[in-house]
């Protein structure tokens, strides 16, 4: 029951979580500006007066509404500390549309507009697999293994989210590697800085001073860009939408397993709020995720805003419910204003980029951190699919460079040079869901659940038949020799089954990692609205 309790908007710590969270979310759309312009051509007018004004709507929306969420909380328990779940654009779904759906498309077309259409109906897609999570997303859970769901996390992390950032990093390392090393001290250790200075912001304007001093940065640019401040307000794009949407089999590979791990890294978000003491209904954040794709995508950005990991860490910074509304307001305003342009001059992206790799590792890490040991290898297998992905991008991306491609130089000449064309095209397709499959195999054989395995294989097998892994596109017996392949396995697990063997026993890690994802019974859930 609602009390009538005084809540401030705005509180002391909220300075400290409004920049540290704030600076996150400005690097993330520094980020995705930069590959929209850099890597999928797209025109400042696409980008400054469409995409990111339809991003800014997203992120205001979607914020002010969470902070809506932790002032009712607030109320309904009767106390003032309650923290906003964090919210923007997602890391690994940014990196995702631009280098595994945008960009293939404009390499082939050399149009930029249709990578743009194809963009914005896997955002549409993803929006819609989140809205379905809502109400089966804790079924998925219940049965995959944490190792696979988050190993193929790692995956994406290590290949599409560190990588670039990583190369980049090191082309101009003496003002990266100082803002990198800033950035772990501050928020790998228990160091602050003196008067609590917030260290994303402390590193940022350390790398900007070092670009500028050193030489690194182009005035010129800086005078450009500021011509191009004006004022923009976001238009519904469907034709833009459902033009995409005409052609929208080859988007299912991915789209449906990042849906399922939007919802699934959804429920582990509010799970980690509410081991924080703030516990909030899985299915009023999961419905607010989804539509806040599909409004997004509708209005022209193809880039899926979710609940973002950390919320007890900017609840530990002090953040209650001012410093995610402010945040969404301050980067909307940004966007409207086309500012980022002028902020891309500014900042150098050495600057820029080394939170993006911290985030990186933190992701990986977590695949290890918190699944059992004995699940390590099937961390590790889940793994490999997401990085043969990225291995085939890069072979395919330095070709066409070269004006040419695979087909053209051939297997033959690619093999007698150590690389292994095919096989890695065949195991990199629909990467997430196969790293998904794939690990949930493994991880169930260690625990010696064969039946289990053999369930997974089977699943394999299927979605191997019908192409949505280890397939170029969707088609009935689309690659039938690797379907072939997981029924193989799902026979070998089926017999060892008969056995009947004693499933491994836990071990005390795994033990512990149970009790603290064991809901609080004296936490009383919120309930869902829209």
């Amino acid at each position: 029951m609602e009390t009538s309790l005084k809540i401030p908007w705005w509180v002391r710590g909220d300075t400290n979580a409004f920049f540290g969270f704030g600076v996150n979310v400005l690097v993330n759309v520094l980020t995705l500006t930069a590959l929209c312009l850099g890597v999928v051509k797209l025109s400042e007018h696409d980008v400054f007066h469409a995409i990111l004004p339809a991003l800014g709507i997203a992120l205001v929306v979607g914020n002010v509404y969470y902070t809506f969420l932790a002032r009712r909380l607030a109320r309904r328990e009767n106390r003032t500390d309650v923290t906003a779940l964090p919210y923007g654009p997602s890391v690994p779904h940014m990196f995702i549309v631009i280098f595994v759906i945008m960009l293939p498309v404009y390499l082939k077309t050399q149009d930029a507009t249709k990578a743009w259409k194809a963009g914005l109906a896997w955002a549409f897609i993803i929006g819609v697999i989140v809205l379905i999570g809502a109400f089966v997303g804790p079924y998925i859970r219940k049965y995959a293994p944490r190792a696979a769901l988050l190993g193929t996390l790692a995956g994406i992390s290590i290949t599409f989210i560190s990588m670039l950032p990583a190369a980049r990093m090191w082309n101009l390392a003496w003002v990266a590697l100082p803002v990198f090393a800033l950035l772990l001290i501050g928020l790998l250790t228990d160091t602050k800085l003196p008067g609590n200075f917030p260290i994303g912001l402390a590193a940022l304007l350390l790398g900007t001073a070092i670009g500028w001093i050193g030489g690194a940065m182009d005035g010129n640019a800086v005078s450009t860009a500021a011509h191009e401040i004006g004022f923009a307000i976001p238009g519904v794009h469907l034709d833009l939408l459902f033009s995409g949407l005409s052609d929208v089999a080859p988007l299912l590979a991915t789209a449906i397993p990042l849906g399922v791990y939007n919802f699934t890294e959804g429920m582990s978000n509010v799970e980690s709020a509410a081991a924080a003491g703030d516990n909030y209904n899985l299915r009023s954040v999961l419905l607010a995720d989804g539509a806040g794709a599909i409004i997004g995508s509708a209005l022209g950005s193809p880039f899926p805003p979710a609940v973002y990991v950390g919320h007890p860490g900017w609840k530990k910074a002090g953040g209650r419910n001012g410093y995610s509304m402010a945040t969404g307001i301050v980067i909307a305003l940004l966007c409207f204003l086309s500012m980022f342009g002028l902020l891309g001059a500014i900042l150098p992206m050495p600057a820029i980029v080394p939170i993006l790799l911290y985030i990186g590792l933190l992701i990986g890490a977590q695949a290890f951190q918190f699944t059992p040991k004995a699940h390590a290898a099937a961390v590790i297998a889940a793994l490999i699919p997401n990085i043969a992905q990225w291995a085939t991008s890069q072979i395919d991306n330095s070709l066409a460079a070269a004006g040419t491609t695979a087909t053209k130089v051939g297997e033959a000449a690619l093999e007698g040079n150590g690389v292994v064309y095919s096989g890695l095209l065949t195991l990199g397709q629909g990467a997430i869901l196969a790293g998904l499959v794939f690990g949930s195999i493994v991880a169930f054989v260690i625990d010696k659940r064969f039946i289990h395995a053999a369930v997974f294989a089977v699943a394999g097998a299927l979605l191997s038949f019908v192409g949505l892994i280890h397939a170029e596109q969707i088609a009935w017996n689309a690659d039938g020799p690797v379907a072939l392949g997981y029924l193989f396995i799902a026979a070998v697990c089926g017999l060892f089954a008969l056995t009947r063997p004693a499933p491994r026993p836990k071990d005390p890690d795994e033990l512990e990692l149970d009790r603290l994802e064991s809901p609080s019974p004296a936490s009383s859930p919120e309930p869902a609205t829209v």
